[in-house]
């Protein structure tokens, strides 16, 4: 064959969508500002102008896997199938638990919550394994609280308690905190004073003005002396011992606090997660409250999922209460400890489970993954998690924030609209979870 007769190379260029103000979901954050440049054909995405290196990972490594739309026992089925039989085992159930919900859409999370309420079962949410005990702080001490907003604009005064954010959420001291110049502080971060307290220097003591390095399980002794100085009290020395900090760098510390115009305390899991739990989370938020007298302070939790706020909001606003809330009597009962997933299925109390984007047998105790195996349960994830895997119905589902539009929450509780990157021939969970709400309610009013 000539060379004539060999057909010229084609390089045409990908057909490429810009999607701007998008909104990436990995984290409480919740960044609206982030750029994105989609591969239409490939359906793929190629940039994502501003994201944080966490938020890249979430953009670039989400593809439509080619998985059946729904499986029962493992066998690929339809969705219509896979509804009906769902259904029937929420139905069937004794005491069934929905649990997830921190990485959907707050739509989603209002009908898994009425789901729940038809069938008296117990709804759950992720923040029962980490910022749970914040959640039921709030309901004994309240919260002096304001919106990320008015920390970028007004406070000159941080403290990052039991979280390393220049890890967990790259683009808080840049977007939100620490570095932006705002409306009161135009300098940005030679305005502000910033103080990290935990067990262990991370990336973040690099970041701040100064560190202190408390020992393990004194957190609440900490924050609680800082409660007598603010009052002028001076507490006992043995606090010294306790907590590895001297009680004239408390000292210190509170004079500075009360000088500060506008101050943040923004803890994490290491506060919540440690020894006094929810009593922990009561004191900083205590200690916030207390600032009042002389100046402005608030408190808020650094969340981790990127709607786990939303949860909260939802199941507060539907129930009363943020999580672990039994709704068997007709009526909403709050108990940690009881009605938390992790609890009931290591009890081997539950006897059927409705779990929604979270993978609890990737991180639940080894009883509690032992009875979720054991028991008729219905999954719905984008992705093959573990928990999937055992699941009795699986249904593959799109993913929220880059295929599917609806509300998320920020961390500071504002509400976010998503601008989802193109489409996926799967259903959202929205779509899924009313299938399965109008065959419960069809056979509830059937049978009635």
């Amino acid at each position: 064959m000539s060379t004539t007769d060999v057909p010229a190379a084609t390089t045409e260029a990908p057909e490429l969508k810009i999607v701007q103000d998008a909104t990436c979901t990995f984290c409480g954050c919740v960044c609206d500002d982030i750029d994105l440049k989609v591969d239409v054909a490939a359906n793929r995405i190629t940039e994502a102008k501003r994201a944080c290196v966490l938020g890249k990972a979430w953009f670039f490594n989400h593809h439509i896997e080619d998985r059946p739309e729904a499986t029962i026992e493992g066998r690929p089925v339809s969705y219509d199938e896979a509804l009906d039989r769902a259904a029937e085992i929420l139905l069937a159930a004794k005491y069934s638990v929905t649990y997830g919900l921190s990485d959907t859409t707050s739509e989603a999370q209002r009908v898994a919550v009425a789901i729940t309420d038809w069938i008296g079962g117990t709804v759950d949410t992720t923040t029962s394994v980490c910022h749970g005990p914040s959640g039921m702080a709030f309901q004994g001490v309240g919260e002096v609280t304001c919106s990320l907003g008015e920390i970028r604009n007004r406070a000159d005064f941080l403290i990052f308690w039991g979280g390393n954010p220049a890890e967990s959420h790259p683009r808080h001291f840049t977007k939100y905190s620490l570095m932006p110049k705002g409306e009161f502080v135009p300098n940005g971060r030679k305005d502000r004073t910033a103080v990290l307290v935990d067990v262990r220097k991370t990336k973040s003591a690099k970041a701040v003005d100064h560190f202190l390095q408390i020992r393990p399980r004194s957190d609440f002794e900490l924050a609680w002396s800082l409660r007598l100085l603010a009052k002028g009290i001076n507490p006992d020395p043995s606090v010294e011992q306790k907590t590895g900090i001297s009680v004239e760098t408390m000292r210190d510390l509170m004079d500075r606090m009360k000088q500060a115009k506008f101050g943040a305390i923004l803890f994490g899991m290491g506060l919540t997660m440690t020894r006094g739990k929810h009593m922990n989370s009561e004191a900083v938020l205590s200690l916030a409250r207390d600032m009042n007298s002389y100046t402005r302070w608030v408190a808020k939790p650094m969340r981790g999922h990127g709607n786990v706020t939303g949860a909260d909001n939802v199941v507060s606003w539907s129930t009363g209460y943020p999580f672990g809330v039994n709704l068997g009597r007709g009526y909403p009962r709050f108990n940690p400890g009881e009605f938390t997933t992790s609890d009931l299925l290591a009890r081997k109390e539950a006897d059927a489970a409705l779990i929604i984007a979270s993978d609890p047998m990737s991180n639940f105790s080894q009883p509690a993954r032992d009875h979720l195996a054991s028991i008729p349960s219905v999954v719905l994830d984008p992705k093959l998690s573990e928990t999937a895997k055992v699941a009795t119905v699986a249904f593959t589902t799109a993913t929220y924030g880059i295929n599917v539009p609806g509300t998320v929450y920020r961390m500071d509780d504002v509400p976010i609209p998503l601008r989802p990157a193109f489409e996926s021939p799967y259903r959202s969970d929205y779509e899924i979870l009313k299938g399965i709400e109008q065959r419960i309610r069809q056979r509830q009013l059937g049978a009635g």
